[in-house]
């Protein structure tokens, strides 16, 4: 049985909740499903600032997931779509790891025939951070653009009626004015959301959390990854167990 360490770099149990239900009906029984949820930090990950302290949680929960007596696990996946302390963990884990928005990045450019994708999601702040972390990720041309709703991730898992006719109208928005042939459907909050909107959308919707665990699944075989489990200087003041990968 494989082991999957997910993430949630935001304090939001339900949105853990939310993800572990449809992160195991997609990975199936082979697969076991462990969940950490960040310590500290924000309640939904909306602008620079959280994002930079989502990355500290998730080194957080990364470190205290690799505690001693802790089980082994075989993979990573970041529950944020924006993908906070992607290249940090990446490069201390002895793990392969993704994030949700990665993972979607690699599902849009395989589904979309002409190679052009967009992302819908909510929270207006969300663009240019996508934006860049698409370039960042080798999927800058590709990415033909962001279309956010003033409403953010959390408040959209709030109602989530209402919020499909609200992402549905902005996705067949994205296709028109875009010229896409697939979209994702970015958040964590969303997880589920792209299947009920599916039949209303003319190109695929990509779901991010489907899209992670599948990508987290197939990461074994990934050959960027470093195996380096401790860090050659001290920590100051962060918690036990990230001060216990230090020097």
């Amino acid at each position: 049985m494989r082991r999957l360490l997910l993430i949630n770099p935001n304090t939001t149990a339900s949105i853990t909740a939310l993800m572990l239900k449809h992160a195991e009906a997609a990975a199936g029984p082979q697969v076991a499903i462990t969940t950490l949820t960040a310590r500290f930090g924000a309640p939904y990950i909306a602008c620079e600032a959280s994002y930079a302290v989502a990355a500290h949680a998730a080194l957080d929960a990364w470190a205290t997931a690799i505690a001693p007596g802790q089980p082994r696990f075989d993979t990573v996946l970041i529950g944020c779509f924006g993908d906070p302390g992607l290249l940090a963990l990446r490069q201390v884990s002895q793990l392969p790891v993704t994030g949700l928005a990665e993972a979607a990045l690699v599902a849009a450019a395989a589904a979309s025939k002409a190679g052009r994708f967009a992302i819908v999601t909510g929270g207006a702040r969300w663009k240019p951070m996508l934006e860049r972390l698409a370039h960042s990720l080798g999927y800058g041309e590709q990415l033909a653009g962001v279309h956010t709703v003033d409403a953010t991730g959390a408040e959209l898992a709030a109602d989530p009626a209402a919020a499909q006719v609200l992402l549905a109208r902005a996705c067949n928005a994205a296709v028109r004015s875009l010229g896409v042939d697939a979209v994702i459907l970015g958040g964590a909050g969303l997880a589920g959301m792209a299947a009920q909107i599916q039949p209303v959308v003319a190109v695929p919707v990509i779901d991010s959390v489907l899209a992670g665990v599948a990508h987290a699944l197939h990461g074994a075989q990934q050959e960027t990854l470093q195996a380096k489990q401790v860090f050659d200087f001290a920590w100051g003041g962060v918690s036990a167990e990230l001060a216990a990968t230090g020097a």
